[in-house]
Formats: C-alpha cells, structure tokens, sequence
C-alpha cells in the first residue's frame, strides 16, 4: 500500500488531480462553516440540538453540518441532484430531451446546461422556504433564530443560498474533469466523513459516563465491521456470463477463437439510487413546510422516520431508482450488437435478439438483487435511531404495538454514522475512487513509465 501511495505521487498528473480534488473539498469545508447573514448563532445551535437523530439531522449529515448552521452551503448539492433527477425522467418522456441524449457529446452538455438551470430555479425556491421557516422559528427558550426578520432577510437568504448551491456544484464539476471520482459523490462522501470522528467521541464520552455500556460499544463496532464487509462484498460481486469468440482470418492471420466472460455487477447502479431516493424522501416534507397546509402536515408526519409509510416509500424509491439508472447506463441491445459483429456468442444461445434477451433477463435479476441490498442497507440507521412504528400500520397496528417490543418501536438510539447508508455511501464512493487511481496508474504504466519500475496494481 505505501508502494501505491509513493506511484501516485511520483507521476505528476495523477498527483496534481489529486491535489486538485482535496484542494476543492477543502474550498466546499470552508463555505459550510460561512454563516448567512441575519441569523443568530447561539440561538441556532440551541435549536439545531433538539432535532438530532430525526430527518432533518439526516439531511444535515448529507450537506456535511451545514444545513444545522444555515451556512451559505446550507443547501448542498441536494438541488443538483434533485433537478438531474427530473431531466432523466423528462429524457424517457421527452422526445426532445431523448433525441439530445443520444446525440453524444453535444447533446449532453445541453443536457447538462438545462440541469443547471433548472438546479437554480430549484435552489431559489428551497432557499425560500428555508428562510421563511428559520425566520418564523424560535428556540425552546423563547429567543428568535433571525433577530431582523422581514422581506430583506427572506431575500439575503435566497440569494446567498442560491450562490452557494451554484458554487457547490461548479465545485463538483470541476472535480469530475480535472480531480479524480465522482465531484457530486465525493462533495457528499466529505460531508458525511466529516461527522465520523465528533459521532466516535461522542460514544467515547457516552461510555465514560456510564450512559453506554462498554459490551454495547464493543456490539456496535463489531456491527459496523460486519456492515461494511458485507457492503465491500456485494460491491464486488458480479455475474461473469462466457462470452466465446468465433475464430476468423484476415488476411494471413487467424484471430479469435478465445473465452472470456461479461462481468455484469450485482450493484450497477452504485450508490447512486440511494442518494436519488434520500432526495426524494425529503420532499414531503419540504413542501408542508412551503404551504403550511394542516392536510399536507398530515401526510408529512405520515411519513416521518419510523413510520411504515416512510419505509415502504424508501424502499420503494431505491428499486425504482435502481432500475431506472441500470436502463440509462447499460443497453443490452447494444451489448449484443457489438459482440455479433466481432463474432462473439454465448455458448447455447443463438446471436442478435436471443442473446439481448438473455443478457437482459440475468440483469432484471441481479438489480433485483442490488436493489434489495441496497434498501436492506439504507433502512439500518432509520431502525437503530427511531425504530420501526408498527402502530401506523392500519387495521392491526394498535394490536401489533401492544406485543411489539420497546426495542424496536423506538429504536436502540444509535447515532446515524454507525447506520447503513453513510456507510454504504462512504464504502461506495472510496471504493470508485480507488479504482480511478488504479486506473490512471495502470494507464500510465503502459504508456512509457516501465523505465521507472514497474507500477503495481491490486493484482
């Protein structure tokens, strides 16, 4: 490993993306800790304090802490997210949108041009309602968090959070061209890698004043090792499909005649559909909080953590997204195409159409599976802080709450960072970046570096 460290940087261009990346999640620290003008910041902390563990700390955790300080970063690259997720749907209905995203390079920098403009108008309007909730809220002791509220705050606050979420995003752009991974992946990988060590002495301090026991402690590591093991497992796993290539002559030369396989990944959407799906779960409530109705405050706190409804919308929203993102990524029509031109087949199935079909039935399976490994992994922290509330399950939840244990109606109080979808998003996106770098320096070993000495991969 210090091998590999030591190649990344002895090659100057691999080094320098490197560089540039920290150097860009260091920029994106800086303004999550900018506050906004007009608010008060002892009163915000103390009003922040009260909703730790609930969904609004969960968001917080997404935009790395700045969400609970309403810095000018408050919003995150949740907008982006949230407006490249209607362009994509928009590209299946659309004829407009589908003719741009299969015109290549050019179509999809138009694409990428509306998704920033619709990220704006998005950006305003979430900055909007933010302003107006933290201007009409108070903290348990009576004190305004905005000491000068009015029009002139509301509008301070949406041009600021609008800026940074414009900021946030060329930041992740940026990182995406000329860093190394995924900006938009890696911008959330920092803002929750950021809560690790304060949640880690936390629990120290909770254990040192006896309000966790050392046995509890010592189950929660083991549980987190577990999480993660099983998260790098299914990661890797992947279907291998034999692929044999017919041999043919050209020429003087014979080629082909060779085995090899398709790798299809359990997981090939990535982490992708979950931070799809945790965007889409907060919308709710966002718009109760927008148009202050009692009907949509109902359904907002339907669906609060810990509720059935809640869970079955996750869920739900993680299958979708899963296949929904695997069917813009991987076409297997395509698939069989390229292999019938370079004479491939797979062994007992007939080319072109047979083996499209073929391709695509194995992966309708494996995103099955992805799927619900995913959403198994996603709801741990949901469970492990507030427990699962049978008694919204009509007709029989009353009945159910009466037997159900405590335990699992209230949760075991876990922090979040110990929970399933930090972890996965954590695991998930190191793992990518890893291959980046093994990538580029497998790259720069073929291209003239052997006089160097060898570059050692994982292999």
């Amino acid at each position: 490993m210090i091998d590999s460290f030591r190649n990344i940087f002895a090659i100057p261009e691999l080094r320098n993306r490197l560089l540039f990346m920290f150097g860009m999640l260091a920029v994106y620290r800086i303004g999550c800790h900018i506050p906004t003008p007009g608010v008060d910041p002892s009163a915000l902390l103390e009003f922040m304090q009260q909703f730790e563990g609930t969904l609004l700390g969960f968001v917080n955790t997404f935009t790395g802490g700045s969400l609970g300080r309403v810095a000018i970063f408050a919003l995150g690259i949740m907008p982006y997210i949230t407006s490249s997720i209607i362009l994509q749907l928009l590209t299946v209905v659309w004829p407009y949108l589908e003719k741009l995203s299969k015109e290549g390079e050019l179509g999809r920098r138009k694409i990428t041009q509306y998704t920033r403009y619709l990220t704006i108008v998005i950006s305003l309007i979430q900055s909007s309602v933010l302003a107006n909730l933290v201007q009409s809220m108070s903290t348990p002791g009576g004190a305004s968090l905005v000491p000068n509220p009015g029009f002139g705050f509301v509008a301070m606050t949406m041009l600021s959070l609008t800026t940074g979420c414009a900021v946030v995003m060329w930041l992740g752009e940026q990182i995406s061209e000329r860093g190394i991974g995924n900006g938009i992946s890696l911008i959330i990988f920092a803002g929750i890698v950021v809560g690790l060590p304060g949640a880690i002495i936390s629990t120290v301090s909770q254990m040192q004043s006896g309000q966790m026991s050392l046995i509890k402690v010592l189950l929660l590591v083991v549980f987190m090792v577990a999480v993660v093991a099983f998260i790098v497992y299914m990661e890797r796993a992947q279907r291998r499909i034999p692929v044999q290539y017919a041999k043919r002559v050209v020429g003087r030369k014979m080629y082909g005649g060779q085995s090899t396989y398709l790798p299809l990944r359990v997981n090939t959407g990535g982490v992708i559909p979950v931070i799809f799906a945790s965007s889409i779960v907060t919308v709710p409530a966002a718009v109760a909080g927008m148009f202050q109705q009692e009907w949509l405050q109902k359904i907002s706190d339907a669906i609060q953590w810990g509720q059935p409804i809640y869970y079955v919308l996750y869920v739900t929203a993680i299958i979708f997204f899963c296949y929904f993102y695997v069917s813009i990524i991987f076409n297997p029509t395509d698939l069989a195409e390229n292999m019938r031109k370079y004479g491939g087949f797979i062994p007992g199935i007939r080319s072109g159409r047979r083996t499209a079909d073929y391709i695509d039935r194995i992966l309708t399976r494996l995103t099955l599976v992805g799927a619900l490994y995913l959403a198994a992994v996603s709801v741990l922290p949901e469970f492990l802080i507030s427990g699962f509330k049978v008694g919204g399950i009509p007709f029989i939840g009353a009945t159910l709450d009466s037997f159900t244990p405590l335990w699992v109606t209230n949760g075991l109080g876990v922090q979040f960072y110990f929970g399933g979808t930090s972890l996965l998003i954590v695991v998930g996106v190191a793992m990518d970046t890893l291959q980046q770098i093994e990538s580029q320096l497998v790259m720069r070993n073929y291209e003239g570096f052997m006089k160097r000495g060898r570059i050692r991969g994982r292999r």
